[in-house]
């Protein structure tokens, strides 16, 4: 699975423009503003010109500041020596507190394509996701007997993990974070188990 950065080998001051960038649209749709890419060039310092000459769009810069959460997760993910169920409590608990810390910029824009589609396409952004995921899925499907790791889990994942879903529990149920995270791994893995009839009669 390709991992990189799509920054990396790019000239200094080149990655030094994305950056800000990056962080100008993290910080202004974090805040819960729906910034142009022109709002984005201004709160950055740089140019709209210069700003389309990184991104084609306000889309491409949040997948390039969600790569930088989802490899904030995957770093988290390698560095547990919990195994199985423990391990994926501990990492949903992480990303469940990165979608909080970055707010709004979380936040996927409707697509026509689901996730499953966009993962296979090889969205660079959901990479260090999947790729975080992947241990803890594959030890805790083995460890409740149900199913070796695969699309499968990793399609349940996301629906119950989305950020915007993971939002409206917590204003609209008035959940704490780590309430939200307890809540979805127990339903995630109730699904896991009644995901297995499905298979077995497809």
């Amino acid at each position: 699975m390709e991992l990189t950065d799509p920054a990396s080998g790019l000239r200094t001051d080149t990655q030094r423009s994305r950056s800000l960038l990056i962080s100008a649209a993290g910080t202004l749709f974090g805040a819960g503003t729906a910034a142009s890419m022109a709002e984005v060039a201004a709160s950055a310092g740089i140019s709209t010109a210069t700003a389309y000459r990184h991104f084609a769009s306000v889309d491409e810069v949040l997948a390039a500041y969600r790569f930088q959460v989802g490899r904030e997760l995957l770093e988290f993910s390698l560095a547990q020596e919990t195994r199985g169920q423990e391990l994926l409590d501990a990492v949903c608990r992480k990303w469940v507190q990165l979608v909080v810390q970055h707010g709004g910029s979380m936040i996927h824009t409707r697509s026509a394509e689901g996730y499953l589609a966009r993962v296979r396409q090889g969205a660079y952004y959901l990479t260090v996701q999947t790729e975080a995921l992947r241990r803890p899925l594959e030890e805790v499907t083995r460890e409740l007997g149900t199913m070796q790791q695969d699309e499968t889990a990793l399609f349940l994942w996301n629906v119950f993990f989305d950020p915007r879903e993971i939002f409206d529990l917590i204003h609209s149920m008035d959940l704490t974070p780590e309430q939200v995270s307890d809540r979805l791994v127990r339903t995630f893995t109730a699904a896991l188990r009644g995901w297995m009839p499905a298979q077995d009669l497809s």
